[in-house]
């Protein structure tokens, strides 16, 4: 085993805008679309470095339509408002399900400092 967490199964559950993730390490993470959509690997969302990050906002009710498998290390995740460009490797996921508390906090408090709403 190569050590970076895989993934073993992905179910979207589109009625409560999440993705569940389990990993081979044992874990599960609920992920909502919300957080997965600001939180995209993207460079629409991250920049080409930290200081060219792009806030994202208005995102509370956003959901996924398609999950496409991306070889074998991650998806892209098609949202319905038109972003598709981001690919979530299985260790981003894992990471995103990990930091998911810290991750979450900071970019409400960013959000709160830009005074944009979810």
């Amino acid at each position: 085993m190569s050590g970076k967490p895989r993934v073993t199964a992905i179910t979207l559950h589109r009625a409560s805008h999440m993705l569940e993730v389990g990993f081979d390490t044992g874990e599960t993470f609920r992920l909502s679309c919300e957080y997965l959509r600001t939180h995209s690997p993207s460079a629409e969302v991250q920049g080409h470095s930290p200081s060219q990050r792009v806030l994202q906002h208005g995102k509370r009710d956003v959901n996924i339509t398609a999950i496409e498998p991306v070889g074998n290390y991650g998806v892209l995740l098609r949202f319905d408002d038109g972003h598709d460009t981001g690919i979530y490797s299985w260790e981003y996921l894992h990471e995103l399900g990990v930091n998911f508390e810290a991750n979450w906090q900071a970019y409400l408090a960013s959000l709160e400092a830009a005074r944009l709403g979810r």
